[in-house]
């Protein structure tokens, strides 16, 4: 089984609240991708960064402060663009998520998995190491044309700490 990961492709980290020109042109790669993912009968999930109304008082918070995607809010929504279907949806409150990651390992054989989405220095980066962790036996991809980084720079230097870990950079 194959399995593909869209990592917080929301509205306030596309063109809200946190957004990046390099955000908003990887929109119609992502939806791409997930169409050929779901025709080619991959496990499509989705993850939310997902915040209360008091984020900064949150030790993120305070670090960042910029409220974003408090749940229900229209940052926090995914991008209409990309087709959500019946696919399942983790909420995370934090950078990455154990959940996500044990959700992964229940689903039985997995041979790989392949993550997408925003922040590429953040949130996928994250992502992927607690997946290569749980799964350290599963390849774990990532698609550098299908995320985006705070910063071009950022991106790259996410891109190359990955693949240190040995996380595939496609």
């Amino acid at each position: 089984m194959k399995v593909l990961i869209v990592i917080d492709m929301q509205k306030d980290f596309i063109d809200g609240s946190l957004g990046t020109k390099e955000a908003v042109a990887i929109v119609p790669a992502v939806a791409a991708k997930i169409a050929a993912a779901k025709e080619s009968g991959y496990e499509v999930i989705f993850t939310r960064d997902t915040h209360s109304e008091s984020y900064l008082n949150t030790q993120e918070g305070k670090k960042l402060p910029v409220v974003h995607c408090v749940k229900d809010s229209g940052g926090w929504q995914i991008a209409k663009e990309l087709d959500t279907g019946t696919a399942r949806i983790i909420d995370k409150p934090s950078f990455g998520s154990l959940e996500l990651a044990d959700y992964v390992a229940s689903l039985g054989h997995v041979e790989e998995v392949e993550l997408v989405g925003l922040c590429t220095d953040i949130c996928v980066i994250s992502n992927a190491m607690i997946l290569k962790a749980r799964l350290p036996e599963v390849t774990i991809a990532v698609d550098s044309s299908c995320c985006a980084g705070v910063t071009p720079q950022s991106h790259i230097n996410a891109l190359e700490a990955m693949k240190m870990c040995q996380i595939e950079v496609r």
